[in-house]
Parts: structure tokens; sequence; C-alpha cells
């Protein structure tokens, strides 16, 4: 339904260093996926809010390069992909990992805290994706991975709102990756379980809210585990991939 993946995404080009963005980089399943794509021999740009973070965890990453944004911010996403293209030149991979939750019941949902994740779950990733595509075009390649929820293949009580973003970057992205498979540009989203980061920590609402409905209906797993599974997604070019 969703097309064919495109053949297997090599890491290293011959003609230079595969270079890759990570947002949300500064901890959690960011973090773990900025770790393993260095590992691999990939150049990563590290994005977040928290600037000492990202220094701290770019520090020990060969090659990386932190770059502080507030993706809920059009002028920092802009900085983010200009400051990118000024240090090198291309941008092989996007991972569009920053996130926020929202837990409340459909009733109570404020507009303004529904406002502020739909900034982030979903038009900073439409930002950035519309920033990268003519890149990516331009170099004939390109691997966008969006990173969505299994809520967004159910119904959870208290995440209508976080539901919903998730349910619209799925559209978003699916009907993206077959509008871009003819420019070499594969888009894939990865649909993690219940994690064991600080993820609910954040999330509005409230932690122990978040995560008492999250730890009801999903397995949790570790930031590592997922980012071995957004690995593979990179490599295989599969439209999705779930816990």
């Amino acid at each position: 339904m969703n097309g064919p993946p495109t053949g297997n995404f090599e890491m290293k080009k011959s003609s230079g260093n595969t270079i890759a963005v990570v947002t949300g980089a500064s901890e959690g399943i960011g973090l773990a996926v900025a770790r393993l794509l260095s590992a691999g021999g990939v150049k990563v740009v590290l994005a977040a809010r928290s600037e000492w973070k990202l220094k701290k965890a770019a520090g020990k990453l060969a090659g990386a390069v932190a770059i502080p944004a507030d993706l809920r911010k059009p002028g920092d996403r802009e900085a983010l992909v200009r400051k990118t293209m000024e240090r090198f030149g291309r941008i092989d991979i996007l991972v569009n990992n920053a996130g926020q939750g929202l837990y409340a019941t459909f009733e109570k949902t404020e507009l303004k805290d529904f406002r502020s994740i739909m900034e982030l779950n979903v038009y900073a990733v439409t930002d950035l994706m519309q920033k990268a595509i003519p890149i990516m075009r331009k170099q004939g390649r390109g691997r966008i991975i969006n990173i969505s929820s299994m809520v967004s293949k159910g119904c959870y009580p208290g995440l209508s709102a976080y539901a919903s973003t998730k349910y619209a970057l799925n559209a978003l992205s699916l009907i993206a990756r077959k509008e871009l498979a003819k420019d070499g540009i594969v888009v894939s989203v990865m649909h993690p379980g219940a994690t064991v980061t600080r993820f609910g920590l954040n999330a509005v609402g409230g932690e122990s809210a978040y995560n008492r409905v999250i730890g009801k209906c999903l397995p949790r797993d570790t930031a590592d585990d997922v980012a071995k599974k957004v690995m593979r997604l990179i490599e295989s070019g599969e439209a999705e991939a779930g816990m």
C-alpha cells in the first residue's frame, strides 16, 4: 500500500561523508539514534533546545555538530537547515524525533496546549521536510525518518490530542513517501511503543498521568532498542516499523 522499499541505503558515500540531522537529540531516542549513526561513520547534526546537553553529546561523537534550536520557532528551523548546509553542504538523512506528549481527556484539552504540541509534532516536522526535500532532490537521494507512536494505531483515553498529532504525522509521511519516491527520497515512519526515557516527564498534563495510560497499553523498551530499529528502517527503506 505504501510502496516498496527503494533499496538499501549505504551510510558512507564514496564521494564524501553522509550527513544526518537528528532533532530532539539531547537525550532519549534522538541521542541513541545519533550515537548509532555516528558509529556507522555518519556525521551528525544534533538539534534540541538544551545547548549544554547537545554540546556534551556532540563532544563524544566524531565530527558531530550541536545546533541548539527550539523547533516550535520557524526561525530556529530555518537556521538549523542553513547552518547545516553552511557546514556540510548536504543533508542525506533527516530524523524528525523531537516531540511532546499531552495527557488530558478530550473535553478538558486546552486549545493552547493542543496548538503547542501541533506546532512541534506536526508543523515543525512538515517545515523541516519541506526545507530538506529540495536539497535531497538535488543530491539525488535522501532518507527522512519521522518518529510517530504506536498510540496512532489505537484509541487511548486521555491521549486524544497527542495521538491526533501522530495520526496526522503518519498521513503526511506516507503520502510524501509516494510523492517523493521518483526523486530518490524515501520517507519512513517509526512507531515506538512506551519507551524508558524522560518523554513522560516532559508531557503536558503530568508525567504520572501520561505514564499511567501508556504503561497499561504498550510494552516498554529502551531508547537504544528503538534506535536500532530506526537504523534498520533507514537502511531498508521500508514504509513503517513498530515495536
